[in-house]
């Protein structure tokens, strides 16, 4: 993926569990990237960041208790207002907190054994797995997460590329892991950004982005990870969209893609022999195009990716690269093509139809285009991190399900049978008594239909319950059919339903509604929520009387929203990782990110436009939020940074309004580690049945 702000879902699935598991995207082509102010006044911005809030003195959960019924909070944490936890809470819980995922990361470049990333102990780290249902050996022992991890595909597999950052703050560095002896070696200047990136068909060099020339432009470099001192910066760019796709057959010719923003992208080709590049997909007319992802075809005359030129979706091509023809690749469906992969010798293409949240595998011949039949029916879920063995014969890919954790499933193409090569663990749980999701709609203010996904609770509640609405990220994102992982909890233990909207702005529904809560229409998605609470209201086994708005990110910044809009309508609100002030939110995010972000919300540079997105901030209505928050944010957030959920929470403190604050000391956008994610959830479950269940039979 190009720009980190379309796998805020991911981060926060895993990190926050405010949106259904999505697996890492792979690379679309043969490149394997892996599956991220004092107070302010009521009428303008701050000028810098607010001091973060006090942390709890030796009567709360911040300090060691003698009390053996009290749970001792992580060192690693920050609280701010979060009364003492008993320890019941975290017995109750049991292990819905235990629960791993297994997602496929890449293949050996010999052997039919691929590497995943799960977790055995605190963080996400590589191991290997050499057939279905074989043992996972751990590789790395990092105390933070792995990112991702990419071999070359043509040698011995002596050693992978892997990225990692640290606490969160996504400034990843790459390190080649040699397997003999587990030596690291850097192979990026360790503070910038940087990504991984695809590799030349021989094996001997990949290119990558990075932000060490000004912090800002993710320039290419191509290096030979087996000699750092190759290291080379073969073109300067302006701005944080790009991202290397594909190396021609001879290596002279690098293909990327520079997006602008979810609805606009460009190809391009360099020359690395000559220094030139060449814009491959020229803007036309007044509606922008998407173009996403990358490969050459065999021959070199044509590249594969993905366009919603032709329509509202976007579908599989080939574009001509003499003649910039177009040609369908398949039967054309009326969904998005959400991601794609060729086998290194371009015989063959694999892509995922996402039918309104559901992955669907499709598997073509090229060039012919004939399609392969799958004989394997996979349930209903989400697919991503595709990914073929260089040998061509199997196909890796990630598939989570409402039952089922994200887990890595390989494909043979010649017989078109799949096997799960692994199953994550989910505690002591049945995931077969696990709710399935049901697909529900409502009109909106402007008639307009909004899907979203619905999760009942168990037949043994009886009477109205409780509803929990879970806005996803992005705002590029959309919450899918996959495992809900400790949302199963609120569910099977709590008798809370869960509602997972997709307002517009959402992707999967074609280009035209993502785009409808742009610019000066940003309310038009929070009035989506207001629908959603009249949709609670129309259902005769929901209590509308008992709702708590929750999100991550950009969902974290809807979820302040609806606790100005719908005060008097919800009971409770919990805000993770979430903005509370546009302009503050723009000029402090990290640099590289910045122009994307005004893209999708505005320039905060011109006066107009600042005075809009000073009024629709929350914290510029904050007198009007009412209810119970609870605020939780990473110390080390590029995307969102602390001081959005700083000068929410002093705000309010100073009103009266009642507010809790979770602070990761060692995390970024959303908690990825698994001591802190579990003190989250036993603080939201606390908050819940102080505000949102208080009164009910237990």
């Amino acid at each position: 993926m190009p720009t980190s702000h379309r796998v805020c879902l991911l981060l926060l699935a895993a990190a926050a569990c405010s949106a259904p598991s999505q697996p890492q995207k792979a690379a679309s082509g043969p490149a394997k990237l892996a599956p991220p102010p004092p107070k302010a006044d009521a009428d303008k911005p701050a000028d810098k960041p607010a001091e973060a809030p006090h942390t709890t003195t030796a009567t709360g959960p911040a300090t060691a208790t003698s009390d053996p019924n009290i749970l001792v909070m992580p060192d690693s944490l920050l609280a701010d207002g979060i009364p003492a936890i008993q320890r019941a809470i975290a017995d109750g819980v049991g292990t819905y907190s235990e629960t791993r995922s297994a997602p496929a990361i890449d293949w050996h470049p010999v052997d039919h054994s691929l590497l995943i990333r799960t977790r055995f102990a605190d963080t996400d780290q590589l191991h290997e797995v050499k057939m279905a249902g074989g043992d996972r050996r751990q590789l790395t022992f990092f105390s933070d997460r792995v990112g991702g991890a990419t071999y070359p595909p043509v040698g011995d597999g002596s050693f992978f590329v892997l990225s990692k950052d640290v606490g969160g703050n996504e400034f990843a560095q790459n390190w080649r892991f040699d397997r003999a002896d587990g030596k690291l070696t850097l192979l990026t200047d360790g503070a910038s950004k940087n990504s991984l990136g695809p590799w030349t068909r021989d094996g001997q060099r990949y290119a990558y982005t990075s932000t060490r020339r000004n912090k800002k432009d993710t320039d290419f470099y191509v290096v030979d990870p087996r000699d750092p001192a190759t290291d080379k910066l073969v073109a300067e760019v302006e701005g944080g969209g790009w991202a290397p796709l594909d190396f021609s057959a001879d290596g002279n010719q690098l293909l990327a893609m520079n997006e602008v923003s979810v609805n606009e992208s460009y190809l391009w080709l360099f020359d690395l022999a000559v220094g030139t590049r060449t814009l491959l997909t020229e803007k036309t007319g007044e509606t922008p195009i998407s173009w996403d992802g990358g490969a050459f075809t065999a021959d070199g005359k044509a590249i594969i990716t993905t366009t919603d030129g032709n329509g509202e979706f976007r579908e599989l091509v080939t574009l001509g690269l003499a003649d910039k023809k177009r040609t369908p690749i398949g039967k054309p469906v009326p969904w998005d093509i959400s991601d794609f992969t060729v086998s290194h010798d371009r015989k063959l293409v694999a892509s995922i139809v996402n039918e309104g949240g559901v992955g669907k595998l499709r598997l073509h011949d090229l060039p012919s285009g004939r399609e392969r039949p799958i004989k394997t029916q996979l349930p209903m879920g989400t697919i991503g991190g595709l990914n073929f063995h260089p040998d061509g014969r199997l196909l890796a890919f990630t598939l989570s399900s409402a039952r089922s954790p994200a887990d890595s499933y390989v494909l043979d193409v010649k017989t078109g049978t799949i096997e799960r090569w692994t199953e994550s663990e989910v505690g002591t749980l049945n995931p077969a008594t696990f709710s399935e999701p049901e697909l529900v709609k409502w009109k909106s203010f402007d008639e307009r239909e909004i899907p979203g996904f619905y999760y009942r609770p168990p037949a043994r509640f009886t009477g109205k319950r409780p509803v929990i609405v879970l806005v996803h990220g992005g705002p590029e994102g959309q919450s899918q059919t996959g495992f809900i992982y400790r949302n199963n909890y609120y569910l099977n233990e709590l008798g809370v339903a869960v509602l997972y909207p997709n307002v517009r702005g959402s992707t999967g529904y074609g280009k035209t509604y993502v785009r409808l809560d742009n610019g000066v229409q940003r309310e038009d998605s929070v009035k989506d929520l207001g629908a959603a609470l009249d949709w609670i209201a129309s259902r005769p086994e929901l209590d509308a009387e008992r709702v708590m708005i929750m999100g991550g990110s950009y969902g974290g910044y809807m979820t302040l929203a609806a606790s100005v809009h719908f005060a008097d309508r919800i009971r409770c609100a919990v805000d993770i990782v979430g903005i509370s002030n546009f302009v503050t939110f723009l000029e402090n995010t990290e640099a590289y990110r910045r122009d994307l972000r005004r893209v999708e919300y505005g320039d905060e540079r011109d006066p107009e436009i600042r005075k809009k997105l000073l009024e629709i901030s929350p914290l510029t209505r904050a007198a009007d939020i009412k209810k119970p928050l609870f605020v939780i944010q990473g110390k080390n957030d590029p995307r969102v940074p602390a001081s959005e959920a700083h000068q929410i929470v002093a705000n309010l403190k100073e009103r009266g309004t009642p507010v809790w604050y979770l602070e990761g000391k060692d995390e970024g956008h959303g908690f990825s580690k698994k001591r802190n994610q579990d003190y989250q959830m036993y603080a939201t479950i606390l908050f819940m049945k102080t505000f949102l269940l208080d009164g009910m039979p237990q």
